[in-house]
C-alpha cells in the first residue's frame, strides 16, 4: 500500500524507515515532501470536488483533506466520508458560496466552524481551522486560526491528524504516517491532556486499536496509565455516545482483549458493562463469532447473566428496543435452543422455534443465537431458510419437518 507515496527533495528532514513491502529505499522526509499518487485517492475528484477545489482556490483559500479520510487513503482504502478543513472562516467560506449560487444545507455545525456546501447531488462539510481554547471533558469552546499544525493538535490521535492537499501532498506533524505503517496508536501528544479534553477519547483509543493494531498488548504504558486516570471521566459521557463508539469495538479486532483491558482499568464500570462479567462466556463467544459478522448486541450479551444486566445496560447506553428484546433473547436460549441430536435434522428445533413464535424478527434472533454457539455451517443452512407462509393456521400445525423445505422457504436472515 505504501508504494504510492513518493518523495520530493528536501534539505532536511529525519531519518525514516520505509515499509518492508515498498522494495523502495528512502532515507529521510519532512513535513509537506510525500506525494500519495493512488487511484483510491483519484477516485475521489467527482466534479463536485472539482468544483469545491476551484472556488477556494479562486479565493486564495487553502482546502485539505482532513483526518480520518486521509488515514484509510494511506492504508489504500477509499474512504466511505471525506472531511475537509480550510483556512477560510464560516463566513468567508458563506460569502464565497452565496456569490457562487452553491446551496448549503445543516447549518449546526457553523458555530464549530463546519458549512456543508451541496453541489453536483454531493455533499461536503468543510471545518474551518481551530483551536479548543475551552474543554469541559465533552465539549470545546473554539477560536478558528490559520495554522494548520495548531489544528493538528488539537486532534485526538496521531493517526487522525494529518491532512492531504488536493495535489496529493501529506501534511503530517506528529508523525501520523510513521505510525501507521507501524500499525501503532498513539495520542497527539500528552495522553492525559487529550483525554481530559474529551473522554471519549478513552473508547476511541480501544476503536482505533482494533483498527490499526495487528497485534493485541502492544499499548504504551503512559497511555493505560493515562485511561486509568481518566476513566471516572466517562461517568459523564451520554450513553448514546459510548454506544456509538463501543458497537464499533465490538466487532472489530482484539475485542476480548479489549474488553478485558477496559476491566483492568477501570473503565468498564463507567460504561454500563457489569461489575462482574462474564468473561470467560466472553472470550468463548468472541471465537464463536469470528468470521459471521454478529450484530454488536449479540457480542456484548456473552458479558450478562441475568436479565437485571440487560437493563442496567440499557439505562447507561440507551440501546434501542430491538437490541434490548435480542439480549433477552440470547440470555434465554443461549443453553436451552441448541442443534437436535438428530444430525439429519440439525435445524428443526430452531425452525420450529421460528415457526412457532409467529414474531417478524424471530429468524433473524436465530441467526444471531447460532453465530453466538458458534453454529457457522447451520447459520448458512438458515440463511436459504425462512418461515412458510400458511393459508391457515392448521395448515402451520400440518408442517412434516421430515420432508425437504427448501421449496417453500426464501432467504430469511
Amino acid at each position: 500500500m505504501w508504494h504510492h507515496l513518493l518523495l520530493l527533495g528536501c534539505k532536511a528532514g529525519v531519518p525514516f524507515s520505509p515499509h518492508s513491502n515498498t522494495g523502495v529505499k528512502i532515507l529521510w522526509r519532512c513535513l509537506g515532501t510525500m506525494k500519495l499518487e493512488s487511484s483510491e485517492f483519484q477516485s475521489l475528484f467527482t466534479p463536485g470536488l472539482k468544483s469545491v477545489a476551484e472556488l477556494f482556490d479562486k479565493a486564495k483559500y487553502e482546502l485539505r483533506i482532513a483526518g480520518g479520510a486521509v488515514r484509510d487513503l494511506l492504508n489504500g482504502m477509499k474512504p466511505q466520508d471525506v472531511d475537509f478543513a480550510t483556512t477560510a472562516t464560516p463566513t468567508e467560506m458563506k460569502e464565497m458560496f452565496q456569490a457562487a449560487g452553491v446551496r448549503m444545507i445543516n447549518n449546526r455545525g457553523e458555530k464549530h466552524g463546519t458549512i456543508t456546501a451541496r453541489l453536483h447531488e454531493e455533499n461536503f462539510e468543510i471545518t474551518t481551522l481551530r483551536l479548543d481554547l475551552v474543554t469541559d471533558g465533552r465539549h470545546a469552546e473554539v477560536e478558528f486560526t490559520t495554522d494548520w499544525e495548531k489544528d493538528a493538535e488539537r486532534r485526538d490521535l496521531t493517526i487522525n491528524s494529518m491532512f492531504l492537499g488536493l495535489d496529493g501532498t501529506l501534511y503530517d506533524y506528529f508523525n501520523g504516517y510513521d505510525d501507521l505503517k507501524n500499525n501503532k496508536v498513539r495520542f497527539v501528544g500528552h495522553a492525559n491532556q487529550r483525554i481530559q479534553e474529551d473522554y471519549l477519547r478513552i473508547l476511541r483509543y480501544f476503536r482505533f486499536y482494533g483498527r490499526i493494531a495487528e497485534k493485541p498488548g502492544h499499548h504504551e504504558p503512559d497511555t493505560l496509565e493515562a485511561i486509568k486516570d481518566n476513566a471516572k471521566g466517562l461517568a459523564g459521557i451520554s450513553g448514546e455516545r459510548i454506544w456509538v463508539e463501543l458497537k464499533k469495538i465490538l466487532v472489530g479486532n482484539h475485542v476480548n482483549h479489549l474488553i478485558r483491558l477496559m476491566y483492568e482499568l477501570d473503565v468498564a464500570g463507567y460504561i454500563g458493562l457489569p461489575v462482574n462479567g462474564s468473561l470467560q462466556e466472553f472470550d468463548t463467544v468472541c471465537k464463536n463469532v469470528q468470521n459471521l459478522f454478529p450484530k454488536p448486541m449479540t457480542v456484548i450479551t456473552s458479558l450478562l447473566k441475568v436479565p437485571d444486566d440487560v437493563s442496567k445496560l440499557d439505562i447507561r447506553l440507551k440501546i434501542s428496543k430491538d437490541e434490548r428484546n435480542l439480549a433477552l433473547f440470547l440470555l434465554k436460549h443461549r443453553r436451552d435452543l441448541v442443534k437436535a441430536t438428530d444430525t439429519t435434522e440439525p435445524l428443526k428445533p430452531y425452525q420450529e422455534f421460528i415457526i412457532d413464535s409467529r414474531e417478524a424478527d424471530s429468524a433473524s434472533r436465530i441467526c444471531e443465537l447460532l453465530k453466538y454457539q458458534g453454529e457457522g455451517l447451520l447459520l448458512k443452512e438458515m440463511q436459504q431458510w425462512s418461515v412458510p407462509s400458511f393459508p391457515s393456521e392448521e395448515s402451520a400445525q400440518e408442517v412434516n419437518f421430515n420432508q425437504p423445505l427448501t421449496n417453500f422457504y426464501t432467504h430469511s436472515c
